[in-house]
């Protein structure tokens, strides 16, 4: 199976837990100031690392869960990014974020070539980490950046790499 197969495979499920979640509550997310879905993602990702770094898990929910909050909380803050009231059509924008980024990962796969898959998945959980504290200094800074990318290029990223470790941590099926 090739890598285009697999991310979709990955974001197929993630949908389907989107989509029963916006079943079960509306688009309540919506109230959420985007600084908030970005604490989110950071108690997901710090999770992860501390599960990875400690071997211990004391809640006994796997990991590959927080890795689907991760993209899951990403595609809400491009979603919030994108404006506007998401509350119908809630799946059209759901699918918009996830082209923006598969989009995104053919054109660095062009440069990059497969060389996630060389990686551990705890670079990965690290390079999350690092986005989002990008992404938390430039809202500190009230999204200006002298020299950077924006915070929707981050989410992109933290979409992107979740996907990835999904992938490594034999999330689909081959």
């Amino acid at each position: 199976m090739n890598t285009s197969d697999q991310y979709y495979q990955v974001i197929a499920t993630c949908k389907q837990l989107f989509l029963k979640k916006h079943l079960d509550y509306g688009a309540s997310w919506q109230i959420l100031r985007l600084t908030s879905v970005t604490d989110q993602l950071f108690i997901k990702a710090k999770r992860i690392r501390t599960i990875e770094d400690t071997g211990k898990n004391s809640v006994q929910e796997p990991i590959e869960n927080e890795y689907v909050g991760l993209i899951n909380y990403a595609i809400i803050a491009l979603i919030i990014l994108s404006g506007g009231n998401h509350e119908d059509n809630i799946e059209k924008y759901y699918d918009q974020a996830v082209v923006r980024a598969f989009e995104t990962y053919l054109a660095k796969n062009q440069d990059y070539g497969e060389a996630w898959r060389d990686m551990r998945t705890s670079s990965l959980t690290d390079l999350i980490l690092m986005k989002i504290l990008r992404i938390r200094s430039i809202e500190d800074n009230n999204g200006k950046t002298i020299a950077s990318e924006g915070v929707d290029a981050n989410y992109i990223d933290i979409l992107n790499y979740a996907v990835f470790a999904l992938i490594q941590l034999g999330f689909v099926k081959n």
